[in-house]
């Protein structure tokens, strides 16, 4: 029998050990590896967090002189004005002057819809005599102008009910009757309740903020008390805001979006989250923005919210609303606002010296502003000119884009942000492209959530609604003003008109003709 060479068992222990360290120099490489895009997606999401926390707001690839100074505002201006040889403007002209141009210098007129108090300056009587010895006569008066504000200031409505009686028989008595009241248990008036409105869901004043004004003006008006006023007007306002439901969804193309709300006393946790929803639709000026608030954010509810609809429903990315358009036979626009966004975070995620380079996101977000370039364009055309034109000028481009991102997706990390923000085009990309078949649509669904704005800027302040009631009223209240708003209406000046009128509302002529659709009130 032979023996094992030491030689040949050195080299067989040579290459067992040898094949060991591969296998564990392979597996620290991979762990490297991992480890490295782990710190990489990490850096990304620091670099994303310090841009949204610490840089501009606007999402915009280059910011003009002064742009990004945010807390500094007035020193800014001043070097502007100082750099520029511009004179600063001080003095403050009111809305809807018509400026007329004379071609000679000097400070615009105040507008002339402002009262006007005059203040007589007059000299003293041992100042009015000539060196002559005459005495000298008011002959003009040289008029200069301020723009003067005279605070808010809380009266008393006395409504007196005149008695009549006949002389002949003193038996016959009448009395005038007591005009309706929207809230007839109720010692608040049309313009209080208009002004708490206001302050509240256009000003986003919190409710115990009001009572410490009001309290400033010697009127004691609880918080507890205006809530319970705001879930009664809710109540009041049903008949317009079904009329506005209705319109909604025969409207043919509807925008969705919803948001975040917290109710404290619910059938779930304090810490959970409710959402209020927005629906919008109709042209520029005819333009509807409905409310409603859900505890829930599912499939169900975006279904119940579309009901009876055609047409089009437009939309962020979020998947419930695939299922429901679908469910309602709907055709599904995208939002290339979000798609945009995206690459956006994903210029935010990149280093410093690399941002402002041809980099790949920069390069998405310059292909879909070039997009919305040729839309600015053609704002002010007809539907049919708008869509002629973006079949002629934005289909090549949106086709160019499509190539770009999908051969780009196939050389990317799928998890850092530029690999999201592919994923998100080239999932999204059937129904970001629909827009262009029909030229009332928009590209995003930016107004949507430009209605959503006034609500989460008052979430800010009032942080969460205490109870369901009080939460359905809130969505209610905002669907009458932001409607107002969008029309060109005074809110202030809308509520007063309404909740006078509306008490004596009786058909359904009458609930049309007080819509914010349908109202003018002087401003």
């Amino acid at each position: 029998m032979l023996e094992s060479s030491p030689v040949s068992a050195d080299t067989a222990s040579a290459g067992v050990d040898r094949a060991a360290l591969l296998s564990e120099n392979a597996e620290l490489r991979a762990r490297l590896e991992s480890r490295d895009q782990r710190i990489r997606l990490l850096e990304e999401a620091l670099r994303v967090f310090n841009a949204n926390k610490y840089g501009p707001s606007r999402e915009r690839l280059s910011v003009a002189a002064g742009q990004s100074e945010l807390f500094n505002e007035a020193e800014v201006t001043l070097e502007l004005c100082e750099a520029t040889g511009i004179e600063p403007q001080l003095s403050a002209t009111p809305l809807r002057e018509a400026k007329v141009s004379t071609g000679k210098p000097g400070r615009t007129k105040l507008a002339g819809h402002l009262p006007r108090v005059d203040v007589r300056h007059e000299l003293p009587e041992s100042e009015r005599v000539c060196p002559c010895g005459g005495v000298l006569q008011e002959i003009g008066a040289d008029i200069s102008e301020q723009i003067d504000h005279v605070p808010a200031k809380v009266q008393v409505l006395r409504h007196l009910r005149i008695k009549y009686a006949c002389p002949g028989c003193d038996q016959c008595i009448k009395s005038a009757p007591l005009p309706a009241h929207i809230l007839p248990k109720t010692n608040a008036s049309a313009g209080l309740l208009a002004y708490l409105v206001t302050s509240k869901y256009v000003d986003s004043l919190p409710l115990y903020r009001l009572e410490k004004v009001l309290e400033r003006q010697d009127v004691r008006v609880p918080r507890s008390t205006q809530a319970l006023w705001m879930i009664a007007l809710n109540l009041a306002l049903q008949p317009l805001l079904n009329l506005m439901d209705e319109r909604v969804r025969g409207s043919g193309y509807v925008r969705i979006d919803e948001t975040r709300l917290q109710v404290l006393k619910s059938d779930k946790a304090p810490s959970a989250l409710h959402w209020m929803w927005v629906r919008v639709a109709g042209p520029k000026h005819r333009r509807i923005i409905l409310f409603d608030y859900n505890p829930g954010r599912g499939g169900e509810v975006a279904d119940s919210l579309i009901e009876g609809c055609s047409g089009y429903l437009q939309s962020d990315g979020y998947r419930v609303y695939v299922g429901a358009s679908a469910r309602a036979d709907l055709i599904h626009v995208g939002c290339f606002a979000h798609t945009r966004r995206r690459f956006f975070e994903a210029l935010k995620a990149l280093p410093d010296g690399v941002r402002k380079s041809d980099s790949a996101a920069y390069e998405g977000v310059r292909r879909i502003d070039e997009l919305y370039a040729i839309d600015r364009q053609i704002k002010a055309l007809s539907d049919d000119e708008r869509t002629r034109i973006r079949r002629e000028r934005s289909v090549p481009l949106l086709e160019s884009l499509h190539a770009w991102a999908t051969g780009l997706q196939r050389e990317t990390m799928p998890s850092g942000k530029l690999g999201e923000a592919l994923a998100y085009l080239t999932k999204q990309w059937p129904r970001l492209v629909r827009y262009v078949e029909d030229g009332r649509l928009a590209m995003d669904t930016n107004v949507a959530e430009s209605a959503i704005r006034p609500f989460a800027l008052g979430r800010r302040n009032w942080l969460f609604a205490d109870t369901i009631k009080g939460a359905k009223a809130s969505a209610a209240l905002y669907s009458i003003v932001s409607t107002a708003r969008a029309n060109g209406l005074e809110p202030y000046a809308y509520l007063k008109r309404l909740f006078t009128d509306l008490p004596n509302a009786k058909t359904v002529e009458d609930f049309e003709a007080l819509l914010p659709i349908n109202s003018t009130v002087d401003n």
